[in-house]
């Protein structure tokens, strides 16, 4: 870490968009797992952060986020879908909106598909990114899904809800989160959205997680499954070039 600060300014940002990113930073921070970006003033329109200083990942450190993760996610949420405490505004995911509850929601899969698959996969078709059958596909899919099929009885974790490799921060001392967009949801998600997006060392980001908590049998059987959110955020947002691999996870979860 360096002195001085980091500030991300934007002028056309939507209302509490920053201020959504430093509550989500709080919550996860409050977990004493992995190690999140200090926050060190938020206003409308920008943030300040601590300034970190890159460095090459290595196996060890990898390990050491692995079981960090974990803590975070052990840390808990009151319910799948809810935001972090005392946050009353809008929250986001990149640049798109995320909804969420503060009441929450009791079942994983139905909170899953009505909440983080859906809305994106219906953006994604109303501007041309998604045929009318792909939508279907995905529609189906989100079908199986909201019927529990998928359900287990973990209880909802305290999720980042962004973790692809370019929102982990390798620094000197390890790995740093910044940009979440957190909220109540199962563990799975983040750690698939990792293997998205080609977290390196990610064997040992695995394994380190697995020595803190160990997964439920046949996780990686469902890794399609919980890749289908940020696929459908990325269709809706980036254009056509994700509409094939959302199709093939949405395969996968119909014949799984």
């Amino acid at each position: 870490m360096a002195s001085g600060a980091f500030t991300k300014r934007r002028a056309e940002a939507p209302p509490g968009f920053f201020e959504a990113e430093a509550a989500g930073l709080a919550w996860l921070a409050e977990a004493g797992g992995a190690r999140v970006a200090g926050v060190l003033a938020v206003a409308p329109g920008r943030i300040d952060l601590e300034v970190l200083t890159a460095a090459r990942p290595s196996a060890a450190h990898a390990r050491q986020f692995g079981r960090a993760l974990a803590a975070t996610h052990d840390a808990g949420a009151a319910a799948f879908g809810v935001p972090p405490p005392g946050l009353d505004g809008p929250t986001y995911i990149g640049n798109q909106g995320l909804t969420t509850r503060r009441e929450g929601w009791p079942q994983w899969g139905a909170f899953y598909a009505a909440e983080r698959v859906l809305p994106y996969a219906r953006r994604a078709a109303d501007r041309g990114s998604l045929g009318g059958g792909e939508l279907r596909l995905v529609q189906q899919a989100c079908e199986r899904i909201t019927a529990g099929d998928f359900d287990d009885d973990a209880a909802p974790a305290r999720i980042h809800g962004d973790l692809w490799n370019g929102n982990v921060q390798w620094t000197a001392d390890g790995a740093v989160l910044i940009d979440p967009a957190a909220h109540g949801g199962h563990r799975e998600t983040d750690l698939a959205m990792l293997a998205l997006f080609g977290c390196p060392h990610l064997d040992d980001v695995l394994a380190g997680y697995e020595q803190a908590h160990p997964l439920v049998d046949g996780w990686h059987d469902r890794i399609e499954l919980h890749q289908l959110h940020p696929l459908a955020v990325h269709a809706a947002s980036h254009g056509p070039t994700y509409a094939a691999p959302l199709i093939d996870a949405a395969n996968s979860v119909l014949h799984s």
